[in-house]
């Protein structure tokens, strides 16, 4: 029996990067769960009106589904996204709102995670009412304060860029090196 921690992998980037497809491709391929985004399904249920008195639930509720996958998987865990992403869109959307335990716990969790799979603007826009920026100046500026976030913090990540299979590839080749380290 392998011992070896449940490496947790976040798909992370701005909205409209392929990430939830990644997230599904990459779970099939290696039968291990994923956690999709948990604000999609809160977004539905409360009729699309999200208020800056939300993101405590949104935040719980991501946490709990993440933690709930882990206790399924054998050797790798796929999250759809992370409490950096809670905080990052708490600060755009509801600008000095965001709990600060929740800012906190985005800190400490965001040390835990093996590897983030930065997702690259380079996909063509698709047209959803939860997303925000669909202009190409406003795809930099989340593409630049995704960035930073990794880069400020020092934490692990590799650009996935590309279309289909070479985007595929490229996030495959970064899970496959993070498994050949466990």
């Amino acid at each position: 029996m392998n011992s070896a921690p449940v490496q947790r992998v976040v798909l992370f980037g701005p909205e409209s990067t392929g990430k939830t497809r990644l997230a599904e491709q990459l779970a099939a391929r290696y039968q291990e769960p994923w956690v999709p985004e948990y604000v999609r399904g809160f977004w539905d249920a409360h009729a699309g009106h999200i208020e800056a008195g939300d993101l405590d639930a949104i935040a719980r509720g991501q946490l709990q589904a993440e933690d709930e996958a882990a206790g399924r998987a054998r050797r790798l865990l796929l999250c759809d996204t992370d409490l950096l992403t809670n905080v990052l869109w708490a600060d755009l959307l509801f600008p000095g709102a965001c709990p600060p335990w929740l800012r906190a716990e985005a800190d400490r969790r965001s040390r835990t995670y093996a590897l983030y799979l930065f997702c690259q603007t380079d996909l063509p826009f698709e047209p959803d009412p939860q997303r925000c920026f669909p202009d190409e100046a406003g795809r930099r500026m989340c593409l630049r304060l995704w960035r930073e976030t990794l880069e400020t913090r020092r934490l692990p990540f590799r650009l996935i860029q590309g279309q289909g299979d070479d985007r595929l590839r490229h996030a495959v080749e970064a899970v496959d090196a993070v498994l050949a380290r466990t």
